[in-house]
């Protein structure tokens, strides 16, 4: 039997009642909260706590960790990577310095038919060793769960040796783990002339190979123009769906495609991005269960308009944050970053910040009954910061990680 006792936290966040899967829209402002607590992790999960008033006897026997007074939160839970890739794309980012658009970039060779070409000439091996280093370090910055996607393959084996790095990395890593299939990226070169050729690829054997492996939970396809339309996100979707993948989609990134409204038609567990939103697509999430997962460091990073957190919140829709942690939008894995972005420029508070990165996280991967808050029985995955005089003081103090320790399953990482 592991046992580790937290002591001396400051505040304990995140004690949301037992069976809080998901928050809705201007619920997610509720972030109960417990001062001057403790904690005991026993086996991996979160067996008690309470206040260090009523700390028990026999508390003595365990080993004890003092959180100097910091504040205890669930770990970040990441529901949108892009974890493996071959190379980065630093070559793009003085492009766009230089003031080329997405569509030069990509026209130049660049975006992700450039990802593609490198990761189809680098071995499992090597995309495991990079992947893992990364996610080390999104680790040790408080991520305690993360989905990442496959999409820089482009062709039946490179779809594949990405999955099974994924599957690899469930396999040797302590946090929970998601795979997306995500072929529909964007049309292989040999493809362009032939978009249907693609998707009756897709559909015919990288569906059927994938299943076959069990490589992954969820399919994705990136529904913008110039990419996949809404009726070929359709077919694809409901192909996945034959296979047993429930549809996590990428939608109005760069355009207002009528995506949103197919993912609800598919009962998606999320559709991402959402950077331009109208009115027919807010209303069509206010009336399901499909999360809503923004990206602020992606609108950061390209300098693209950001999401309408409030607009999506104001009409009861769960909202998510994520990262998008990929080579060419997005090459950061930082969740911190992420939640003071979507205070500073999403206008969320800092509860609903924080609920967005947690429990609305771990929903948009389905994984809100073991982690995203504090309760007994949930999984022991936590961050503990330094003495802070707030909770608003996380996100307000961007540029400096607050992050003192990481507990992976009821262990310091």
């Amino acid at each position: 039997m592991s046992e580790l006792l937290i002591t001396h936290i400051g505040t304990l966040t995140g004690l949301h009642p037992t069976g809080t899967t998901v928050l809705r829209g201007l619920s997610m402002a509720s972030l109960p909260q417990m001062e001057n607590a403790w904690l005991l992790c026993r086996d991996g999960v979160i067996s008690a706590y309470g206040s260090m008033e009523d700390l028990p006897g026999g508390h003595a026997a365990f080993p004890v960790l003092s959180a100097k007074g910091g504040f205890v939160f669930p770990c970040w839970c990441d529901s949108h990577t892009h974890l493996v890739f071959a190379a980065s794309r630093e070559e793009e980012f003085v492009m766009k310095i230089q003031g080329k658009s997405y569509e030069d970039i990509a026209a130049a060779g660049g975006g992700i038919l450039n990802s593609a070409a490198k990761l189809q000439d680098t071995s499992e091996e090597a995309l495991y060793e990079s992947a893992s280093a990364r996610l080390q370090d999104m680790i040790r910055q408080g991520t305690g769960a993360v989905e990442i996607k496959s999409g820089y393959g482009l062709t039946p084996d490179s779809e594949l040796k990405m999955l099974r790095v994924i599957r690899r990395i469930k396999e040797t890593f302590p946090i929970p783990v998601k795979a997306t299939l995500l072929a529909a990226h964007a049309y292989p070169l040999a493809f362009r002339n032939n978009h249907e050729g693609y998707i009756r690829q897709i559909i015919d054997e990288i569906l059927p190979a994938v299943a076959g492996e069990g490589l992954a939970d969820y399919i994705d396809a990136f529904c913008e123009q110039g990419f996949f339309s809404v009726g070929e996100t359709d077919r694809i979707l409901s192909a996945g769906a034959k296979h047993g993948l429930r549809p996590k989609i990428h939608v109005n990134q760069l355009s207002i495609s009528g995506g949103v409204q197919a993912g609800v038609k598919h009962k998606a567990l999320s559709v991402d991005h959402l950077e331009l939103t109208d009115l027919e697509a807010i209303n069509s999430l206010s009336n399901s269960s499909t999360i809503a997962t923004l990206l602020p460091s992606c609108s950061l990073y390209l300098d693209i308009p950001y999401a309408n957190a409030r607009g999506l919140m104001q009409a009861d829709v769960p909202v998510a944050i994520a990262t998008d942690y990929n080579p060419g939008s997005t090459p950061s894995g930082n969740m911190n970053l992420v939640v003071s972005l979507a205070c500073i420029k999403l206008k969320m508070l800092p509860e609903e910040a924080i609920n967005a990165a947690t429990l609305n996280g771990a929903a948009a991967m389905g994984l809100s009954e073991e982690l995203g808050s504090i309760g007994v029985g949930k999984r022991a995955n936590l961050l503990i910061t330094r003495p802070m005089p707030s909770l608003a003081y996380l996100p307000y103090s961007f540029g400096q990680s607050q992050v003192s320790t990481v507990i992976i399953n009821g262990k310091v990482f």
